[in-house]
């Protein structure tokens, strides 16, 4: 991705205001996006987005643009990344388009894309469009010009699919559930989805007013959501992130249960059910206890490179069926084309229904290494990364974990962070080996 002038790891994002998150840019993204898509025979693509306050700049400068390329618009309004991708499916769409920063601040956002398969465009379809921007935007003649039409019933067409995909034998009668979806894209779709299968549902965050999108709430601030459920003596907790494809959960005890366990969890009821197809995919992030979990289950395991497009792409090499990065993002092509925190929650669900044990006592199967994680943020155009005082802390602290331990350096594809990450069996030793490395990126970022 390193040769991409516009688009990151997750579509285009940015600053709301500067671009590419500009009014100006993104009507040039629209068309260059139409025109590409145009001359593959695309003739309309849906726009959704979140609740961020700026969607609606952006929703009506995409629509200008795609109409300027001839492509007709179907608008969906506020609606989860993984509703948008499927609904792209169900109404022929060509491609869909969500107007969203996931897990980011109300003042970032970004645009990200669908093909007609509900999957992420692939990167020589995303490298066509750059090279569109660049060049003069045009319009066709007015005939040519493309319509737009708002879709009315698209959240509930979107439950009733996510309920399909619950066993019908199965109830959440009797279960007490804390729903938490970050004043984000879920916020009208969640509570009623587990509501409508039997579950009581405690809303927590579901009163998005364009600013407080992720704002101390969903699946990157677990504080309140961990509270409530021991408050209410909840069965667990279920926390979405801003547009819905991220999913951690809290145990009855108010314990974080992440993307790794949950991933697990699916696997191993999926295993005893006989429907897991071929292995479990991770990326380089996932945590060692993962993957000593799924070998003595006699399960395969791989790892990406971190991004869900990457879990994606492994899974579709190796005809496999279930992936997750550990932040959350749970693949199942048993039930869906992307990263879905709804029907994850629901095939955690599922599993607790099949065994008829807890939350708890389903994640007790797999023991997680210590892995510390610090974010040092940098600018410019030098890269921490081989810089020589980070390459030798790096290699110290490898030597020093040899056989126990491993030590992960990456830039942020969403943001302009250096991730350092260390896990090993000691968890102080670890902290204090991963701030060694994080002060030689910080001096290094001088």
């Amino acid at each position: 991705m390193s040769d991409r002038k516009y688009f990151g790891t997750d579509g285009v994002r940015g600053l709301v205001g500067k671009a590419p998150i500009s009014p100006d840019f993104v009507m040039k993204l629209g068309y260059a996006a139409g025109k590409v898509l145009a001359a593959k025979g695309t003739k309309k693509v849906l726009i959704g987005k979140d609740t961020r306050i700026s969607g609606y700049m952006l929703e009506s400068a995409l629509e200008a643009g795609f109409s300027a390329a001839g492509v007709n618009i179907g608008l969906l309004g506020p609606m989860p990344t993984p509703g948008i991708a499927y609904l792209t499916k169900t109404f022929r769409a060509e491609a869909g388009i969500v107007i969203s920063a996931s897990h980011n601040p109300y003042y970032d956002n970004g645009i990200k894309f669908f093909s007609q398969s509900g999957e992420k465009l692939p990167d020589e379809v995303e490298l066509e469009i750059e090279a569109e921007i660049d060049k003069e935007m045009l319009c066709v003649d007015s005939a040519q010009l493309g319509k737009a039409a708002r879709i009315d019933d698209a959240a509930g067409r979107y439950i009733e699919f996510c309920k399909s995909n619950f066993p019908s034998q199965y109830s959440l009668a009797g279960m007490k559930l804390v729903v938490d979806c970050a004043n984000g894209a879920t916020y009208h779709i969640a509570p009623n989805v587990f509501r409508e299968l039997g579950a009581e549902v405690i809303e927590i965050a579901t009163s998005p007013n364009g600013l407080n999108i992720n704002d101390g709430c969903g699946a990157t601030s677990m504080a309140q959501i961990q509270a409530a459920v021991v408050e209410h003596e909840a069965d667990m907790g279920i926390a979405l992130d801003g547009d819905g494809d991220r999913l951690m959960m809290v145990d009855h005890t108010g314990q974080v249960i992440d993307g790794d366990e949950i991933v697990y969890v699916i696997a191993n009821s999926d295993l005893a059910a006989g429907t897991l197809r071929g292995g479990v995919v991770g990326t380089l992030m996932s945590n060692m206890g993962l993957e000593l979990a799924l070998a003595d289950m006699g399960v395969p395991f791989a790892r990406s490179k971190v991004g869900d497009r990457y879990v994606m792409e492994m899974l579709q090499q190796n005809g496999w069926q279930l992936g997750a990065e550990n932040s959350g993002h749970i693949i199942n092509l048993n039930h869906t084309s992307t990263g879905d925190g709804i029907i994850a929650a629901l095939n955690v669900l599922t599993a607790i229904c099949r065994s008829g044990k807890s939350l708890f006592d389903l994640r007790q199967g797999m023991t997680k290494l210590p892995q510390v994680l610090v974010n040092v943020r940098f600018q410019g155009d030098t890269d921490p990364l081989v810089a020589e005082n980070v390459v030798a802390a790096v290699h110290k602290v490898n030597e020093k974990l040899t056989g126990r331990g491993r030590v992960l350096l990456r830039k942020s594809g969403t943001e302009p962070l250096i991730r350092v990450m260390v896990e090993g069996p000691d968890k102080e030793e670890v902290t204090a080996l991963a701030q060694d490395i994080a002060e030689a990126v910080k001096v290094a970022c001088e």
